[in-house]
């Protein structure tokens, strides 16, 4: 910190005398104030509490308190909490009326999930591969090598996105190299692992272009994401196709597939047959169902 404080004092053409003596009084007089920074030899100076006071308008206090809500409603109560200390805002009310509709399966904010998620940031951070240990839903555990990644929260769910550079045969559709994008639930990892010297070999995740079609009570629907757009509306406002470009078909499937009858995949045609053979055994299951209820 002091070199690099000399740094730019020297280049405003400031005298940078004596620095490493005013810089410690100067973090005695924060510590004195109530700021909490934490040092230690050979390591930088680590802000971990600020008390400076913050002066907001009422709308941004607001703001602030419905950020912290949501956050807490989505399981990360430790940083809805650090929300709250800005501006001391615990009391304030959001007025919005706003809920989030999430069921997250674990607090984000527990002492071992904070620190999972940390060590997967800063994996992130460092762009080199590493291997997580994961466990799946039958509760089988495997070590997964794994090349560019990337934190998503997906209705309300922490994922770590990665792409797999060598997955299991067996699990190899041959599609394109999307297939290879793999979505890890953080609360089912079970290690994370040093990163390796060897960087990504990635620079981003491989893609692929769908067309779908929404008609019905969705035939006027605007395009709002920044991957997909317009490719035809119909002049009689029947329907209307989009084109968009995805690096999860498992997400995209599951979305397509909530709009039920009013929406209808067109490309690539393996993910018209996986689709259309989703809900063919939906179909069963409830034809299946009912002829057990009339036995």
């Amino acid at each position: 910190m002091v070199d690099a404080l000399a740094d730019f004092l020297e280049r405003k053409g400031k005298p940078s005398q004596d620095l490493e003596q005013k810089l410690s009084r100067a973090i005695g007089k924060l510590r004195g104030c109530g700021f909490k920074i934490d040092s230690a030899p050979s390591k930088p100076y680590e802000l971990v509490e600020s008390v400076f006071p913050v002066i907001l308008s009422q709308q941004q206090r607001q703001a602030l308190a419905l950020g912290a809500q949501l956050l807490s409603d989505m399981g990360f109560n430790a940083q809805a909490s650090q929300l709250l200390k800005i501006g001391d805002i615990g009391s304030i009310i959001p007025t919005s009326g706003l809920k989030g509709d999430f069921s997250p399966p674990v607090d984000y904010s527990s002492t071992t999930m904070d620190e999972l998620v940390r060590q997967l940031e800063e994996r992130c951070r460092q762009q080199r591969r590493f291997v997580i240990r994961y466990r799946n839903a039958a509760g089988n555990e495997k070590n997964w090598d794994l090349d560019r990644s990337q934190l998503r929260l997906h209705d309300g769910v922490l994922y770590l996105f990665a792409f797999v550079p060598n997955p299991p045969t067996w699990d190899i559709q041959n599609r394109s190299d999307v297939d290879r994008n793999y979505t890890f639930r953080v609360d089912r990892i079970v290690r994370v692992d040093p990163a390796s010297v060897t960087s990504w070999f990635m620079p981003k995740f491989p893609t692929i272009k769908i067309v779908y079609r929404l008609s019905g009570a969705l035939a006027n629907y605007q395009p709002r994401r920044s991957h997909e757009q317009e490719q035809y509306r119909d002049p009689d406002r029947k329907f209307v196709d989009i084109v968009t470009t995805e690096d999860c078909v498992f997400w995209f499937r599951q979305r397509i597939m909530q709009y039920g009858k009013n929406a209808r995949v067109l490309e690539p045609q393996w993910l018209v047959e996986e689709i259309r053979d989703s809900f063919k055994q939906a179909y069963m299951q409830y034809s299946v169902s009912h002829l057990g209820d009339l036995q």
